[in-house]
């Protein structure tokens, strides 16, 4: 495929078919029974099958489907690992590459948007792409001044693509459930509609990116490009070299890593606290780990298209709940939830069942360093998709406010990343740095009765050390 689809009958002929190849599978899985195999290894191979297929067009179509495809495969961790295999390396294509668009395309859209004379604002200009992503492609170049730059050029006709895309997937988000257990599609795919408007706006984008650079700048932790030219459908900013997580999950050492997810950590719950934005697009192929000095290594960060406004920072209801739930405290966890909108008004539940759905989910913050693993994940997927399960049959009756979808996206998916490169991470350290009300506030009274206390032991110190001096001056008069 050498170029982005636009015509809507191609994608929609390419997406229609999804749904008439997993109706296919099930007849084969069918037959497959009949033959002897056990129901548990049928399912697992249609999983699997109807995973390949499903990944092999979102790749090739770009667009909304590209998006869909990067938003989902952040969560392959969930997958039994007999599934997880044999696909994971098309979703990791999906996280770092796609199809390239023709060279005479590339030089067009920049003649249009930068004028006929374009390459005088470039010192070099790499025709081949140097990554592709959803909606555009990135160039290698030196900008005119000789700073190394990222030159990102949007597909042309991508709103379109991309709505139409996600339009079509909508009709069958029913079907794709099975590939991610726990999770609910249609909402995903509601929330990226929604947001389409934004992630092709680059001028949004290049504000979002300005704003963490300039407050990253010469973080010991964190690196953020530096935009250098922002027009309709072209965004410039510098270059950063680094190791793309996706290939420090699949080769990096234990201590790249650790590493890797601690950053990641960091920047999750530090990012809104310090610029009133988060980074909503948190798969692998937007983050690098960049060395900085000779053992060090800083977490760089790509790719603003898609934040959440929180101008306040992360809401201090999401610390306070999931402090009073490490702390048992399930009644009051339950009327928090009830007035933000998490159980509505016609729904009862019983508080200790709320708190034993809640603690299995934040057990990494139980202790003072954690292991994410894909197994863990796994674990957390089946008991919440098993409809066994208490946690199921609770699970249905919980409700997700609008106000709290994207981050609870951001925060599911940044855990999945975490799993995928089995880090070990002091994620309660981060909460305690970033989280509003994560750390309880001292009540000033006790704050004053504290000190008051202090004062009065000063005052005991003061007149002991005196009376010891009196003694010590007697003593030498007398001697």
């Amino acid at each position: 495929m050498s170029d982005l689809p636009r015509k809507a009958v191609t994608r929609t002929a390419k997406l229609a078919a999804l749904p008439l190849g997993f109706a296919g599978r099930a007849t084969w899985g069918l037959g497959k029974r009949i033959g002897g195999k056990s129901a548990e290894i049928v399912g697992r191979e249609l999983q699997q099958r109807t995973a390949e297929q499903l990944f092999k067009v979102l790749g090739e179509l770009k667009g909304g489907a590209m998006k869909f495809g990067q938003a989902l495969s952040v969560f392959e961790s969930a997958l039994p690992e007999e599934v997880a295999g044999p696909y994971r390396a098309t979703l990791t294509k999906l996280q770092e590459a796609a199809p390239p668009m023709p060279t005479r395309t590339v030089h067009a859209v920049l003649a249009e948007r930068l004028g006929e004379d374009w390459r005088d604002l470039f010192l070099e200009f790499e025709d081949k792409p140097a990554a592709a992503a959803s909606i555009g492609q990135v160039h290698r170049a030196v900008w005119e001044d000789g700073r190394e730059v990222a030159v990102k050029v949007q597909y042309p006709g991508a709103g379109e693509a991309l709505l139409s895309d996600l339009n079509q997937i909508s009709r069958f988000a029913r079907l794709l459930g099975p590939l991610i257990p726990g999770m609910d599609i249609k909402p995903l795919i509601t929330e990226l509609r929604d947001r389409v408007s934004e992630e092709l706006d680059y001028g949004l984008e290049a504000r979002a990116q300005q704003a963490h650079a300039e407050e990253f700048v010469d973080d010991p932790d964190v690196v953020v490009p530096q935009v250098v030219y922002q027009g309709d459908q072209v965004l410039v900013t510098e270059w950063m070299d680094g190791t793309p997580l996706s290939e420090v999950i699949a080769d990096g050492s234990q201590e790249q890593r650790d590493r890797a997810g601690q950053l990641l950590a960091r920047f999750l719950f530090s990012g809104p606290a310090r610029t009133g934005l988060l980074h909503a697009d948190p798969h692998p192929g937007n983050f690098r780990l960049v060395p900085d000095g000779e053992d060090g290594w800083r977490l760089g960060v790509l790719d603003f298209g898609t934040v959440d406004r929180l101008p306040g920072g992360l809401p201090v209801i999401i610390g306070e709940a999931m402090r009073m739930t490490l702390e048992g405290e399930a009644d009051a966890v339950y009327e928090m939830l009830c007035a933000e909108g998490f159980v509505k008004e016609s729904v009862e539940l019983e508080p200790d069942a709320v708190l034993d759905y809640l603690l299995p989910i934040i057990e990494p913050m139980l202790v003072d360093e954690f292991t994410f693993t894909r197994g863990w994940m796994r674990s957390q997927a089946a008991r919440v998709a098993d409809p066994r399960s208490p946690a199921h049959q609770l699970g249905k009756q919980l409700n997700l406010p609008p106000a709290y979808l994207l981050i609870h996206r951001v925060t599911l998916s940044t855990i999945g990343v975490l799993c995928q490169l089995g880090a070990t991470v002091r994620m309660r350290d981060e909460l305690e740095e970033w989280l509003p009300g994560f750390v309880a506030e001292t009540d000033p009274a006790d704050a004053g009765d504290a000190d008051d206390a202090d004062s009065e032991v000063s005052a005991e110190d003061e007149n002991e050390n005196e009376d010891k001096n009196q003694d010590k001056t007697v003593a030498a008069v007398e001697a």
